[in-house]
């Protein structure tokens, strides 16, 4: 097996999980704009909207910013998921991820996603008919297991069928995905994560590269995750917490960067709101991203009824975000920083 790595791989010792309905363009482009190394992810596109879609090309768009980004498919037909990546291949992404982990029953009604799990070789056909199909490194995020699987007996065998199609990176969500009886939201904290076992998969798989995700809130959690794998990823707290992605280029890539503040990346993001908005983009699309950017700072809870009250409004634009920044003072939170 070829064990050289990819210049995407570095990227990947800190990303941001694919979120349905969270992770999108706008997003993408705030967070870019808070930390220059992370990998981002887009939502999960379906094999279908791309192939089938009125217009296919607006589930593939991105800002030339975003990048590293990489764009996470879901399909489970080989030749579907080749001419995807082929096209995804056209639009330049950096990473193209297949989706063996998301629990939902309308996916799962397509063979789409965790109950993947159970199938392995379909799995590593489908790597392999997508890494026929394009240069760009096609890599795997999945589950530890589903249902009744003994992940210490089946994740084994799933990731060994699948290496041997080609694929070398794998992200490894520390928890069971349980397909009856648990919605998708249920299938976030139950079962127990069990991050050990992933650990061990690095150990037993030193050669692959091996992601942890699922639960990660802090950069302590993070800091012990990264002796055992090679890279972290993070959903919620990223997308709900985004100042975490401020602190990630000096904290995880090492690297002597000096950290925005929420005012200037804002203030950054006003040009850019005033760009979608020429294109038609309604200023709630973008500002329910940032919703989360003062979590825990006096004038957050302010910040965030001024937007949700005037964003949806006919005729909004970036004065409603510069209005909402000027009821939070960045003093105030440098002091309330200070006194804790």
């Amino acid at each position: 097996m070829n064990t050289e790595k990819s210049p995407i791989s570095r990227h990947r010792r800190f990303s941001v999980a694919p979120m349905m309905d969270w992770t999108d363009q706008h997003y993408r482009y705030f967070a870019r704009l808070l930390s220059k190394e992370a990998l981002l992810y887009t939502e999960m596109v379906t094999t279908g909207a791309i192939l089938f879609g009125k217009d296919p090309d607006r589930f593939l768009a991105y800002n030339q910013e975003e990048h590293p980004v990489a764009l996470q498919l879901g399909g489970s037909n080989p030749g579907d998921l080749a001419k995807c990546s082929a096209k995804a291949t056209e639009f330049g992404y950096d990473e193209i991820n297949l989706n063996v982990g998301c629990p939902s029953d309308r996916v799962q009604n397509n063979m789409i996603g965790a109950c993947l799990m159970g199938h392995a070789d379909l799995v590593a056909e489908c790597v392999s008919a997508m890494q026929s199909a394009t240069d760009t490194e096609i890599t795997v995020k999945c589950r530890i297991g589903i249902d009744e699987q003994d992940p210490e007996e089946t994740l084994p065998q799933f990731i060994e069928t699948v290496a041997k199609a080609g694929c070398k990176s794998f992200t490894l969500h520390a928890r069971k995905a349980w397909l009856e009886g648990l919605s998708p939201k249920q299938n976030r904290d139950v079962p127990p994560l069990d991050y050990d076992l992933v650990y061990r998969m690095k150990q037993a798989y030193p050669e692959l590269e091996i992601m942890i995700n699922g639960g990660i809130t802090t950069f302590d959690q993070m800091a012990t995750h990264l002796e055992h794998t090679d890279g972290v990823m993070v959903g919620r707290e990223a997308y709900q917490n985004p100042y975490l992605l401020a602190e990630v280029d000096r904290k995880i890539f090492g690297l002597d960067t000096p950290v925005i503040s929420r005012h200037d990346v804002l203030v950054k993001m006003l040009p850019y709101i005033e760009q979608q908005r020429s294109k038609g983009t309604y200023l709630g699309h973008i500002t329910r991203h940032l919703l989360g950017i003062f979590q825990g700072c006096p004038g957050g809870r302010k910040f965030r009824r001024h937007i949700s009250e005037n964003a949806y409004k006919e005729g909004a634009g970036p004065e409603v975000l510069e209005q909402a920044m000027a009821l939070v003072s960045e003093q105030a939170i440098q002091d309330a920083a200070f006194s804790e």
